[in-house]
């Protein structure tokens, strides 16, 4: 059975923005390693389609955005959307029943599927799907935006914390 991991980048005061701050090159090339390592993701509208960046090759690109696309593009996807028609390769809709098409994902695969964006992550939560949430804390305080919590903060047990790169302690968090 595979374990849905919501994991993002997180500003001291409990904010995710991707315009804000980025990875440094360590913990960008901590990313392609669990890109390639993961068993699928599990998308809202709006973070996939940020996402769909790495579905095209950019001239300007070195060798880890290179790296990071391809096991993007590998793996399978799946957009909780009910306003797209359609979703680009090796991704598929979910549908209205959101709850059954995540416990069938689970139950049909191995290793872990990251679950991306807020508000995705909400609905999961509510709902007890989520088996780890993993944040990324910069030395970054932004003052706005969207909470990495979009919801109640539900009990969580820290199971683990690792420091990446210089700057950037990855803190692990199972359901309590």
């Amino acid at each position: 059975m595979a374990k849905l991991v919501f994991g993002m980048n997180q500003s001291l005061d409990g904010y995710v923005d991707h315009m804000a701050f980025g990875p440094s090159p360590t913990l960008f090339r901590h990313f392609i390693e669990e890109a390639r390592g993961q068993a699928g993701s599990v998308y809202g509208r709006r973070m996939y389609e940020v996402m769909r960046y790495w579905d095209d090759d950019h001239p300007e690109w070195g060798a880890d955005e290179q790296a990071f696309a391809a096991a993007w593009r590998n793996q399978p996807k799946w957009v909780v959307s009910r306003s797209l028609k359609s979703v680009g390769p090796n991704a598929s809709l979910v549908g209205d029943d959101l709850e059954g098409a995540i416990r069938a994902m689970k139950a049909g695969r191995d290793g872990e599927i990251e679950v991306a964006g807020p508000n995705l992550a909400r609905s999961l939560t509510e709902l007890g799907l989520i088996d780890e949430y993993r944040i990324y804390l910069h030395p970054v305080v932004l003052g706005q935006g969207t909470p990495y919590f979009a919801g109640p903060r539900p009990p969580l047990r820290l199971v683990a914390s690792d420091r990446i790169g210089e700057d950037v302690i990855r803190l692990s968090y199972v359901p309590a």
